[in-house]
């Protein structure tokens, strides 16, 4: 089919084996690519139960058709595998340059399996699979591996002199529950834990390259629609915003809606806000914006610290999340030591969003005295000495390592302890976002505030924040139109520019297919189906789909707002009954 290569790799790094299998193009019909056949192909290949860990598991790394097009915004891979932090279905996506890297080597698809005897990096091109030795590279972090690797092919491929690399830090090697793969440096696949699936395999890194290019259908209607959507772009408020604040523009816009998480979720606005937001990181920091390959959105703020402690530190960041992860819960006041935290995290190869959540549940642990260590609110290098134990598992962060259900349930805080199905949510508080509370309760790999995005239309008024009733019909309809972006993957700041006629347009110039919107909505929900079914096999029940008790019983104070467990309930079942599922939210077959 036309966009794919209709190819799938399997590795196994257990034996250094490796084989090339046709993908059918009816599978490519029924599934399209990136989420939607990687699903597929992980519910085929993983045994019910497998031990995520394991060599068992297997990990699924997957593009879309549309990249190394000239879609706007669809250089980005996916990461799939069942996860060690919530012992579910994990998805996790990356954006930079990597994802042209991994289409050039000519396959859909590349699975891993297996777990090599010593620590190597694999070198995935267009004609072969090598394995290289990584021992030198054991416990470098994850700039310095990059750098290795893309300075050994370069020397010793001048065919394809350059390559992209995905890698792990000390964090995964040492078995970080939710260790990341990160490239060029500052761009994650960053929730869920895949790099500790990749570190499970004793896989250090991968890199890619090679000089394959899918054929497109229409080469002419996707070129003519690139330039149209160039041009609309430079009039759209939102591109304007991204470009000129990054997602730090979202301290504020939380702040101002009282559903800021701070002081580990015990409030909703945070009285430093003017040294953490975007102002604050523009004024303090040299900052330039840094886009993704095939993107004009250029949302990533090359930042670098100008004066102080950390004078020089460059990170492309923080993110928005990153910023409330340390500066809203952990109530670190200035967003230099945020940007260093920021990079202590990239270089251990750690998600931020689960680091400052877990470092907000010890430092609660030690005011209630169920631990001893010296750490408090606000403090910056307690902080970062705490986020080097979990990385190295020593003292409290071994426990912390192994996630927060652990952590909850050995220091009796399970009560107190905010995730859903092990993953900690992202910066809205449902107590008023109600549908974020829906978002992070049915997304299949825990909190989630990606796989909807629901909280745009409740900030913008699209749905009011308070209202239960419709809110779920509206969720489906955002969820089913974001899931059929990452069959295609495509970057989540380009959900107001891409409705479905966009994206109807591009699947017929990509790969032919002339798809109606049923015929898409169809093909997401199919998928939203698989991945549920994923996880009821790995032991779901409807009760994993509750929010934290806290958010029902504790008011925030700035706002008076609780979302209840009727609230809740009403919430899950509209949702199931929209998505088709029974009231277990179980999906009842079609025809």
């Amino acid at each position: 089919m036309y966009g794919f290569y209709n190819k799938l790799l399997k590795i196994d790094v257990t034996d250094n084996s490796f084989e090339s299998i046709e993908i059918t193009d009816e599978l490519l019909r029924e599934q399209m690519g990136g989420k939607g056949l990687a699903s597929h192909l992980l519910m085929q290949l993983n045994p019910p139960g497998v031990d995520p860990l394991g060599p068992d598991n297997h990990l699924i790394f997957s593009v879309g058709p549309v990249a190394a097009t000239r879609v706007w915004g669809s250089c980005r891979y996916g990461v799939f595998t069942k996860s060690p932090q919530t012992g579910f279905y994990a998805e996790s996506y990356s954006g930079g340059t990597v994802a042209e890297y991994i289409a050039a080597t000519g396959y859909d698809a590349i699975v891993f399996h297996g777990r090599s005897e010593e620590l190597v990096w694999v070198e995935v091109s267009d004609d072969t699979v090598r394995f290289h030795s990584a021992e030198q590279l054991r416990g470098l972090d994850t700039y310095a591996t990059e750098d290795r690797i893309k300075q050994w092919i370069s020397a010793n491929r001048p065919e394809t002199p350059k390559c992209g690399v995905s890698v792990v830090g000390p964090a995964a090697e040492n078995g970080v529950t939710f260790a990341l793969i990160e490239n060029d440096y500052w761009r994650s696949a960053g929730r869920t834990g895949a790099g500790a699936v990749l570190g499970a395999k004793n896989i250090k890194a991968i890199a890619f390259h090679g000089r394959q290019k899918a054929e497109v259908a229409d080469p002419k209607l996707v070129a003519a629609f690139a330039r149209e959507l160039s041009e609309r772009s430079k009039t759209d408020n939102g591109v304007k915003a991204y470009k000129k604040l990054g997602t730090p523009m979202m301290v504020d816009v939380l702040n101002e809606a009282r559903a800021f998480p701070t002081r580990y979720w015990s409030k909703g606005q945070s009285e430093h806000r003017e040294n953490i937001n975007a102002t604050a990181l523009h004024e303090r920091c040299e900052v330039r914006p840094n886009a993704c390959r095939k993107c004009f959105m250029a949302c990533g703020r090359l930042s670098t610290v100008k004066s102080g402690k950390h004078q020089g530190l460059t990170v492309e960041g923080p993110e928005y999340e990153t910023i409330y992860a340390f500066g809203g819960l952990c109530e670190v006041d200035n967003i230099e030591d945020i940007l260093y935290l920021n990079d202590l995290c990239d270089r251990l190869g750690m998600d931020t969003i689960t680091a400052g959540n877990l470092v907000g549940l010890a430092i609660e642990a030690v005011l209630q005295g169920r631990i001893e260590l010296d750490l408090s609110y606000g403090d910056t290098e307690a902080i970062a000495r705490l986020l080097r134990d979990i990385a190295y598992r020593q003292g409290y962060g071994d426990v912390l390592a192994d996630g927060i259900k652990v952590a909850a349930e050995q220091w009796d805080m399970v009560d107190q302890a905010i995730h859903v199905k092990g993953l900690e949510p992202a910066g809205y508080d449902p107590r008023v976002l109600k549908g974020m509370g829906l978002a992070y309760g049915t997304s299949a790999r825990g909190a989630c505030h990606l796989r909807a995005t629901f909280y745009k239309p409740e900030i913008t008024g699209m749905s009011d924040p308070e209202k239960i009733q419709g809110k779920s019909e509206m969720f489906v309809e955002w969820e089913d139109r974001l899931t059929f972006f990452d069959t295609l993957i495509l970057c989540r700041f380009y959900r107001d520019m891409y409705q479905w006629q966009e994206l109807a347009t591009m699947v017929k110039g990509v790969t032919g297919l002339d798809l109606s919107e049923q015929a898409m909505v169809a093909i997401s929900r199919r998928i939203t189906d698989n991945t549920r079914l994923f996880n009821i096999r790995e032991g779901l029940t409807v009760e994993d789909d509750r929010l934290p008790k806290r958010f029902a019983r504790e008011v925030l104070p700035e706002s008076g707002r609780v979302i209840s467990e009727e609230n809740m309930t009403i919430l899950l079942g509209n949702y199931y009954k929209t998505r088709g599922w029974d009231e277990e939210g179980i999906p009842v077959p079609k025809g």
